[in-house]
This record gives structure tokens, C-alpha cells and sequence, in this order.
């Protein structure tokens, strides 16, 4: 607070404005600078208030000398961390978000070996190797940032000479267990937080945004498409199909992907802006697609095929390179076909009008054609009067349109249980956000009551009473009835925020702000002031990481060895 602050009086002072340089997406704070002191009586009330927040919070604490203020107890701690430092055992949340899982660490290793980084799609190398490639590609990447720094702008350059000073870890490979499957399956997944090409590649996720508006069959969400087709009137003959991905990113090899990339970009030339830095992000792109490099335990291997895992401009690439063939091959040769067809990433939705002839032979011409880019290949619904798409069911009911909420049965629903130490507003923003979602999704009265009372009975199922909740629920019916969810908040770049760690037991919100307003406010020139509030460290911090740690017991490169001979003498 008291940075942010000194931070707001300097700029002030110096009359510069920093929304013109300010970025979201690509700010990197200047660890190496620090602003001036505040005039003098600000100074002062800024100790105050923080004397005066210390001094309340001793109050609590004295006052309530049998709570634990850390959240956890002593023995819970103690158990967690036993179990997270016993190497015997590796713990993951699951695929699907069905729950956490604790797996013997030699069985996990060894599948994943076989599974996946034995297999023609890795490749290991020696530690010397991985250091020299890393080297080489920091210098060319930053000999490509020096040829071609007249095409970025100030923020973007700040954004460059800020990252590449930090410390940049290797990405890190590991498996999250499909509890769902019969085996259980590993998706594999790479941790590229704090790598080097991850600076790159959020770069060119922030680029693909001027792209994604190209791309006529792009779908930001759900709701979306009930907007799309509220008053769409179908013809009789109209019906509806979904298509899902078979493994997308794997699929998409950088050749196809970043040629079909590059097309879409010189056929809408003129749709960009004039400077749009087309030789660097394409050069760029290809060096994130194409040296994805990660450790697992204390080996090293390059990705060899399909989209780089983990890289931040994933999604963005996988929606942009399969909508050019979109634009370019199915969008014009099915046109008299295609009432409408949007995709989300790797879910695609359609309305098909079948020809009055060939009806049979002009659906498999369109199957086939979507499956014919690349390696990429799609599961594709015969038409019918029903489909589901995302979290939709929809249905053509008197030729419109009709939706309902669709819910996986796997789904566990691990609401916030009462005895978290959660802030309040998280519950109260879950319960706000679903009814809400709830109410769009299933316009019919009686619909929406199902969804309802399923989601109360699950609320309840969490440990939560009626009587802790209806205030809440009364609440958010209040907001949709008022029509409140066509309003949003005015956010204003003059916010003064005071961030706090929330305890049951501490410093409330309410408090917080009282001891605001009699010390720092009358001094301050904000619009706003808003407290953010953080939650203590969740079982699922303190047991899971991304890193993996084998019992002294286990040597990663003899299984690796081992299970190389094995599959030799399998062929």
C-alpha cells in the first residue's frame, strides 16, 4: 500500500500519465526501483494507519488467545508437511477437477515414462546440450528483439528489458492422473512459469488478440452463443451438431500451424493495424513452437511434435491456425450448409441445413474436409434436434433454439465447504455467479428451479445451513431480477488498494476500512479504495508441486534405461 501510494504522488508530481504505458497483460514490475517518499503529512499517516491496523489486530489476538491465527493447527501442519516430504508418495489434483490424488512415486514415474516421454514424440538430452541450446536461444531471441525494435512499442520494449533480467527457470514436466479412466491415464502437463520462452510466448498471446477477431468462427464463451441465437428463427429442416478435438494441441504441428498462421495474416492485411510486427511474431512463434524444453525430476527433454505444452499463447494458437482453414476451405465451401458454426478452441457448434438432394454424401464431404488439415482430426455428432456444446444442452423446440445448464455426472462439486477459511466474498461470489449463469442458461422457469434446487441441495451437501445461505441467494435473485447483470463496475485507474490476508478470526474488511477512513482518507486523493483480500495457503498448496522428488531409493535414469530396453525387445 504505502509503494502504491508513494508510487501515485511521484507520478502525480512528475505529471505523467500511466495508463498511456501501462499494459495488464505484458507488465513486468522495475525490481530495481523504488519511489521517493510521499509529502511529509501523507509520510506520517501512513505510519499511523499501519500502527493503528497492528494495533488492532494484537487486540484480536490477545482477546482470542485459544484461536489459531495460522489457519491450520499445529498437528495439521506437521501431518501435511510429513506426507508432502515422504518421496514415496506424489500427490496431484486430478484431471477434471475431481479431487486430489496420492500416488506411489515409482509407479507414477514409470508412467509416465512409458506413456509418454519414451515415446516418438520427446526426445531426452544431456544436460551440456540443455544448457547450450538454452544459451543460443537467449541470444537469438534477443538479437530478434534488437532487429526489430522499431516495431514494438514503449511498453512492449519495457516489458522485454524488465523480463529478460530475472532469474528464468527451466519448465517443469508432470502428469495429472485421469481417475476417470479404466486404467487410470497421466495428461501430461508442463509448468513453464518463470521459463524464458514463457516471456515470448505471453507476448504473443497478447499479440493473437489483434488475430482472434479474424477468425469468423471464434467463440469467446457459452454465453455467447445463447446471445447468438436468442432470436434466431430455423428453418424446418435445420439441426443441430457438435464436434470435439481429438487431442488438439498434439495434433497441431508447428509446419501447418504457424503456415496457416501466417496466411491468415497476409490475407487480412488490411484488418491489422499498420504495425503489426509480422517477420517478429512469426519468427518468434517459431521458436516457442519448436524448443520446448523441460525437466522432469533430473532429466531433460524436447518436445518434438504438436503445440508447445504449457506455453501461454496455446489456446490463442490453437483457435487462430485451425480458423484460417476454417475461413478459407469450410466456411466457403459449406456456406448453403451452415446455418451458424462457432468453435471454442477444440469444441465445435453448428446449425446444418442439408441440401434437398446428396443429403448423406454432403454431410460425409463435410466431415471429411474438417479432418482434412494436418494430423488433427475431429469427433464428429451426426446432426440431430439435440446437441451439447460446452456447458449447454441445446434443443430445437417450434424452430428456435432452447437451452438448458449441462452438468458432467463425474463433476464433484467441491464448493467452498463452511469451515474454509475463505473470505466471505468467495462464497458469496460463487453463489452470485452460478445463479446468474444458471438464469441465462435455462430461460423456462421450471428449468432454471431444477438447477436451483440441485445446486442449494449441493451447497447443503458441503456442510453449509439454509440459513447461511438464503441471505445470499436472496440477494442474487434480487440482482437478476433488478437486471443487474447488464451493468458493470466503472474501474477506475485511481484505486488505492490495501491488500490484507483474511483470517476468520482477524482484522475483518469493515474494520479495515474504519481505521482507513479516520487515519488515511481525508489525506489521500483517490477515487476509490478497495481492500483485496488474500487467503491463507489450501491443503492443495502446501501438498502439491510441480516439481518431482524421488525416495533415495529410486534412480530416474536406470528406469529410464530400463524401460528403453524393454521396448526395444518389444519390437
Amino acid at each position: 500500500m504505502a509503494y502504491n501510494i508513494r508510487t501515485h504522488y511521484y507520478l502525480k508530481e512528475c505529471s505523467a500519465n500511466p495508463d498511456t504505458e501501462y499494459i495488464k497483460q505484458i507488465y513486468v514490475k522495475n525490481t530495481n526501483w523504488n519511489p521517493p517518499p510521499a509529502p511529509i503529512n501523507i509520510e506520517n499517516k501512513i505510519t499511523e494507519f499501519e500502527r493503528a491496523l497492528q494495533t488492532a489486530l494484537s487486540s484480536k489476538i490477545s482477546k482470542n488467545k485459544k484461536v489459531n491465527f495460522k489457519n491450520l493447527s499445529l498437528p495439521q501442519q506437521q501431518t501435511l508437511k510429513s506426507l508432502k516430504n515422504n518421496t514415496n508418495f506424489t500427490i496431484k489434483p486430478t484431471d477434471k477437477n475431481l479431487g486430489p490424488a496420492i500416488l506411489d512415486t515409482s509407479s507414477y514415474v514409470r508412467q509416465i515414462l512409458k506413456d509418454h516421454l519414451l515415446t516418438k514424440d520427446y526426445s531426452q538430452l544431456p544436460p551440456e546440450e540443455v544448457k547450450h541450446k538454452m544459451e543460443n536461444l537467449k541470444t537469438l531471441l534477443k538479437n530478434l528483439l534488437n532487429t526489430h525494435k522499431n516495431s514494438l512499442s514503449k511498453p512492449e520494449t519495457l516489458y522485454f528489458q524488465r523480463s529478460l533480467k530475472l532469474f528464468h527457470k527451466l519448465p517443469v514436466f508432470y502428469g495429472l492422473p485421469k481417475v476417470h479412466k479404466s486404467p487410470m491415464t497421466l495428461r501430461p502437463v508442463v509448468s513453464t512459469c518463470g521459463s524464458l520462452l514463457s516471456i515470448f510466448s505471453t507476448w504473443l498471446d497478447f499479440k493473437m488478440k489483434e488475430l482472434l477477431p479474424l477468425v469468423k468462427s471464434y467463440l469467446k464463451n457459452s454465453s455467447s452463443v445463447i446471445t447468438d441465437l436468442k432470436n434466431l428463427l430455423l428453418p424446418q429442416d435445420a439441426l443441430l451438431f457438435s464436434a470435439d478435438a481429438v487431442s488438439m494441441y498434439t495434433n497441431i504441428d508447428s509446419v501447418t500451424g504457424i503456415h496457416s498462421i501466417k496466411r491468415l495474416i497476409t490475407a487480412n492485411q488490411d484488418q491489422l493495424p499498420t504495425d503489426f510486427p509480422k517477420e517478429l511474431f512469426l519468427n518468434v512463434l517459431q521458436l516457442v513452437m519448436d524448443n520446448n524444453i523441460f525437466q522432469f525430476g533430473e532429466s531433460f527433454w524436447l518436445q518434438l511434435s504438436g503445440t508447445a505444452m504449457g506455453t501461454p499463447a496455446a489456446c490463442a494458437y490453437a483457435t487462430i491456425s485451425y480458423g484460417e482453414f476454417e475461413n478459407s476451405t469450410i466456411l466457403t465451401a459449406f456456406a448453403p450448409n451452415l446455418l451458424y458454426y462457432r468453435r471454442y478452441i477444440d469444441d465445435i457448434f453448428g446449425i446444418w441445413l442439408p441440401p434437398k438432394t446428396n443429403k448423406d454424401t454432403t454431410w460425409t464431404s463435410f466431415k471429411n474436409t474438417l479432418n482434412n488439415w494436418g494430423s488433427l482430426k475431429w469427433t464428429i455428432e451426426n446432426p440431430s434436434p439435440k446437441t451439447t456444446f460446452l456447458d449447454l444442452n441445446l434443443s430445437i423446440q417450434n424452430s428456435r433454439i432452447v437451452t438448458t445448464t449441462f452438468q458432467k455426472d463425474l463433476n464433484l462439486y467441491l464448493y467452498i465447504p463452511p469451515t474454509s477459511a475463505h473470505p466471505p466474498g468467495c462464497l458469496k461470489g460463487l453463489i452470485h455467479g452460478e445463479l446468474l449463469r444458471y438464469w441465462t442458461q435455462n430461460p423456462n422457469n421450471q428449468d432454471f428451479q431444477e438447477i436451483l434446487s440441485k445446486f442449494i441441495t449441493r451447497l447443503l451437501d458441503r456442510g453449509h445451513t439454509l440459513n447461511s445461505i438464503t441471505p445470499i441467494l436472496m440477494q442474487a435473485t434480487g440482482r437478476i431480477d433488478q437486471g443487474a447483470q447488464n451493468t458493470t463496475k466503472s474501474t477506475s485507474s485511481d484505486t488505492l488498494y490495501i491488500h490484507w490476508p483474511y483470517h476468520p478470526s482477524g482484522l475483518q474488511q469493515k474494520e479495515i476500512r474504519q481505521i482507513y477512513n479516520t487515519t488515511l482518507q481525508p489525506y489521500l486523493d483517490y477515487d476509490h479504495m478497495q481492500i483485496a483480500i488474500s487467503r491463507p495457503k489450501n491443503i492443495k498448496d502446501i501438498l502439491t508441486r510441480s516439481a518431482l522428488k524421488l525416495p533415495p531409493d529410486l534412480c530416474l535414469e536406470s528406469l529410464i534405461q530400463q524401460q528403453n530396453i524393454d521396448k526395444n525387445q518389444d519390437v
